[in-house]
C-alpha cells in the first residue's frame, strides 16, 4: 500500500471519528477512497484504524455486527455479500434503558438475533455445526445504526469505513439455547407505542442467521480478528429498519426468543 493511500486512510478515519464525537455528519467518503468498484479492503482499512484507536483508548471489543444481510439492500448497493462492524462494550444499553438525547446523529433501529459464543472460532472455513456448538445461547436484540455520513447517502465503501454504520445495541435478558429455536421461521414484530413499524422472519437474514454467522466467522479469520469466546454476534436485520426520534420507544418480540426494548430519551 502506497504512502498516499495510507495517508488517505488515516485522514478518512480521523474525519469519521471526529464526526462521531462531534455529532456532526460529513459528506460521503467514497470520493476520497475510490469509486464504487474500489477494493473494499481500503474501506476496511479505515475501519481498522478506528478500531485500533478505540482499543488504545481503552474501549473493550466485545463482538461484531453483520450488516447488508438483506438481498434487497445488497442489490441497492451493488454487492453480493454482507459487511461487518465492531461492537464495543460502551455501545451496549440495557433492556429498556434510555439512550441519552444528543448521543447519536440520525439513528435508526432494526431487530436482530444475537448469538453469544463460548469458544474461539479460528478455522479457515466454518460450518453450521461449528457455529451451533460454539453458541452458548441466543438473545433477541435491537441494533441502533447511525451513519456518520450526511443524510444516509451511503455506498458500500462509506458504510464499511464507518464501522458498518454501527452505533449502539440492546440485548434481551433471557438467554435461550439454539435447540429450542426456529431460526428460519421465527416471526419478528417491532412496535412503537401501539403501532407495528417493522415485521419479518429469521429467514430475512440471508435465508438463515447461521449463514450470516458462518460468513462472519470465516471473514474475521481471513482479516486477522477471529471471533473469540464471549463475543457477541449481531446476525443481521429480520425486517426493515425504522427511523428513531427523541422520545421514541421500540419494543421487539421475536417468536421463541422473547422481547427487548430500546428507548430514546426526549430532548
Amino acid at each position: 500500500m502506497s504512502n498516499a493511500v495510507e495517508t488517505c486512510i488515516e485522514s478518512v478515519a480521523l474525519a469519521l471519528r471526529e464526526a462521531e464525537l462531534l455529532k456532526v455528519a460529513i459528506a460521503p467518503v467514497l470520493p476520497q477512497l475510490g469509486d464504487q468498484s474500489a477494493d473494499v479492503d481500503i474501506a476496511y482499512a479505515v475501519q481498522e484504524v478506528n478500531t485500533q484507536r478505540a482499543l488504545k483508548e481503552g474501549r473493550r471489543l466485545v463482538g461484531r455486527k453483520i450488516g447488508l444481510t438483506s438481498k434487497v439492500v445488497q442489490a441497492q448497493l451493488g454487492v453480493d455479500q454482507p459487511d461487518f462492524g465492531m461492537l464495543f462494550a460502551d455501545m451496549a444499553y440495557g433492556d429498556g434503558e434510555a439512550i441519552p438525547a444528543g448521543r447519536l446523529i440520525q439513528p435508526k433501529v432494526e431487530a436482530e438475533i444475537a448469538l453469544i459464543i463460548d469458544r474461539d472460532l479460528t478455522q479457515e472455513k466454518h460450518t453450521y455445526a461449528d457455529i451451533i456448538s460454539a453458541t452458548r445461547y441466543a438473545l433477541p436484540a435491537i441494533e441502533v445504526v447511525d451513519s456518520r455520513i450526511e443524510n444516509w447517502k451511503i455506498s458500500l465503501i462509506d458504510t464499511v469505513a464507518d464501522n458498518a454504520s454501527s452505533a449502539a445495541y440492546v440485548l434481551g435478558s433471557r438467554p435461550v439455547p439454539l435447540d429450542n429455536l426456529d431460526l428460519v421461521n421465527c416471526k419478528m414484530t417491532m412496535t412503537r407505542a401501539d403501532e407495528v413499524v417493522s415485521q419479518g422472519q429469521g429467514k430475512a437474514c440471508l435465508a438463515n442467521p447461521l449463514n450470516a454467522a458462518v460468513w462472519l466467522a470465516d471473514e474475521m479469520v481471513r482479516r486477522g480478528r477471529p471471533l473469540l469466546a464471549g463475543d457477541i454476534i449481531l446476525t443481521g436485520a429480520l425486517g426493515p429498519m425504522v427511523v428513531a426520534h427523541p422520545g421514541d420507544a421500540f419494543h421487539v418480540e421475536i417468536e421463541g426468543f422473547g422481547s427487548v426494548t430500546v428507548v430514546f430519551a426526549a430532548e
